[in-house]
């Protein structure tokens, strides 16, 4: 298993530029899938270029485990964990990605 699965990540170029994700699946060494569960919900990820995307060292702690086992999570929990993640990343009014 790849360890880039369930780490956050943010989108580089594109109409999503700036927007963040978890990482879903690894296609191959070019693209892999992300999901906000929101936008781009679990049920169809968003398939990225790696070239076009930020991979942080943020994991994503309640998401990993559950890809991990190849289930789903719930979208709800997809937006709750990077919600909470975004807010403790800005500090001074600014965003630290």
């Amino acid at each position: 298993m790849d360890e880039r699965i369930g780490m956050v990540a943010y989108s580089k170029a594109g109409r999503d530029k700036g927007r963040l994700f978890v990482v879903v699946k690894i296609i191959d060494e070019k693209s892999l899938m992300l999901a906000d569960g929101d936008l781009r919900r679990i049920e169809k990820p968003k398939v990225k270029n790696i070239k076009h995307v930020k991979i942080t060292n943020i994991v994503a702690e309640n998401i990993k485990p559950i890809l991990i086992a190849g289930e789903m999570p719930d979208n709800h929990l997809i937006r709750k964990n990077l919600k909470e993640l975004q807010k403790s990343e800005v500090r001074d009014g600014k965003e630290v990605w």
